[in-house]
This record gives structure tokens, sequence and C-alpha cells, in this order.
């Protein structure tokens, strides 16, 4: 009987460890020195608030599930009757393919089928690789069809606060705006960060929910951008992302059910909510063509 996050793959270099479900391509540990810096989940559960996904050919929530894209009115499935949404895109609950697999790096690949509300075919391939930086994830996705696809990405881990409740953790992030919402989560506009918005300093999160995206990112000498979670005992998990990341989302899951502040969400996303709609950052790839993201992180 196979498990239901799918087929595990476990690499290791020195004390690190990563685990991969072929469910979601999801992360679904990783583990420095026997210290969590995700939360896990367990091999035949079904992750909690996408755990460790990838997020594609859309990432966050699309208004309505509805859209226009090359002339023609689109609607997909709404997966957040709640707020009447389709969240996170359509390849988080599939089951993904081995590509390659050695005992430091692995390669998961999926191709997205053509449905009536993403008439596209899309194909993905998600690599995970350990190395003396931490671990780096690396997602491409490629245009297999004829006709030019909308198309974003986004990842969805949850970091673990080190043994401590999340309160005792700091948090940075290298963006200079922040999101504002309507009372659906869905995009209204931006504005200069400040407050409890304003993480270009590690500020503490004592008391904080976010359920919020970051733009204007800042990124450093060689183009990343990064988020930078502090834990009591003055360990830090280092997030990263490269130029494609245009957003980060942040959220401390006070109103997720079964991760009620046990960690935080850490996103880099390479649009924010609704792109398709309003083609905000949004990728137009043309038959052939790619769009690569690169992300990473470490324990220091």
């Amino acid at each position: 009987m196979s498990l239901i996050s799918g087929d595990q793959i476990t690499l290791t270099f020195g004390d690190q460890v990563a685990t991969i479900a072929t469910l979601g391509a999801a992360l679904r540990e990783y583990t420095v020195g026997g210290r969590e810096v995700v939360i896990p989940f367990a091999a035949d559960e079904l992750p909690a608030a996408f755990h460790g996904m990838v997020l594609a050919p859309w990432p966050n929530r699309l208004r309505d599930g509805r859209y226009e894209f090359g002339g023609r009115d689109l609607q997909v499935p709404v997966s957040e009757p709640d707020r009447g949404t389709a969240l996170h895109g359509l390849v988080s609950f599939a089951l993904w393919t081995v590509a390659s697999s050695s005992a430091t790096q692995a390669a998961l690949a999926f191709t997205l089928a053509a449905s009536p509300g993403y008439p596209f075919q899309l194909a993905l391939e998600t690599t995970y690789a350990l190395g003396p930086d931490g671990l780096t994830i690396t997602t491409v996705a490629r245009n297999a069809g004829t006709g030019p696809l909308p198309y974003g990405v986004g990842f969805h881990p949850w970091f673990a606060p080190g043994g401590t409740p999340l309160d005792e953790c700091t948090l940075q992030l290298d963006a200079a705006s922040s999101v504002t919402v309507d009372e659906r989560l869905l995009p209204t506009g931006t504005a200069a960060v400040d407050g409890d918005f304003d993480l270009r300093a590690p500020r503490s999160l004592r008391g904080v929910a976010f359920d919020d995206a970051w733009v204007d990112v800042i990124p450093d000498a060689e183009g990343r951008s990064w988020a930078r979670l502090g834990w009591a005992d003055g360990s830090t998990v280092e997030i990263w992302a490269d130029g494609e990341a245009k957003a980060w989302q942040i959220c401390t899951g006070d109103q997720v059910a079964g991760v009620r502040r046990a960690g935080v969400a850490i996103e880099p996303m390479s649009c924010i909510a609704d792109a398709f709609r309003t083609g905000e950052d949004l990728v137009t790839l043309e038959p052939g063509a790619e769009h690569t993201l690169v992300w990473g992180m470490r324990l220091v």
C-alpha cells in the first residue's frame, strides 16, 4: 500500500537531511544537525496548509477562479469556497514523478494536462539539491503546447521556530512595500512598509499575526532577496530567492487549522495574488519557452 504523500526521496549532505514527497513535490522534512528547519509532516498524512508544496501555475488566490487570457474567458474550480477563490494553482495535490536522484539531489517532474479552465500544456521540473550552502530549490516551467500560456509560481514551506514559541522569534525581510488586501485577502494596492510591516530590520513576532504579501523586493549584489527567521538561541534560518521572485508571502497561521503559530510560512513567489486577472508580474510563456526560479534555505 502506497503512502498518502507518495514516494519518498531522502537526501543527505553532512549533517543535513531532506525528505521530498512526490505529492506536490513537497519538502516534507529538512533538518540540520538534527534540528527541524521546516515543520515536518508524516509520510502517511496529507500536509496541512500546503506544507512544502510547489504552487503553480499561480500562487496565492485567484478571484472567483475566473480570468481572461488570449481573448478567452476561463474558469478554474473554486477551491477556497469561504472566500470564493481558487487557491495555489493546480499541481500541489498531484503526484509528481522522480526524474532523477542521487544522494544529494533529486529532480521531480510533472506535466499539467490541459483542462477547460487552463487549456494549456505546462511541463514542470523541481530540483532539490543539498550542498555546503544549504538546500537549493530550482523550478523550471516549460510551455509544451502550441500557444502562449499564463504562468506564476510560488512555494509554501512552513519554517520551524527552533524549539520555542513563535513569539520568541524575530523576522526580517528584504522588501520595501506591503500589499493591501480586502476581506477576501485579494490585493487592493500597495503601501510603503511601516510599523509591523516594516521588516527591513529584524522585528519580534510576539503578538504579530501575518497573512500578507510584500513586494518591491530589495536585491543584494547577486540579485537575491532574503528573509531571516531568528531563533531564540541566536541561530537564524536564512531563506533567499533569485530575481524571479518578485514577492514574498508571510503567514503565521493564526487562522489556519493545524498550524496556528506552530511556525511561519515564508513563501517566495513570482507574483502576488490575482495576477491572472491583473497581469501584475504575470509570466507569459510562448511555445517552447522556459521560466526558472531558484531559491533556497540554510541554518546559520
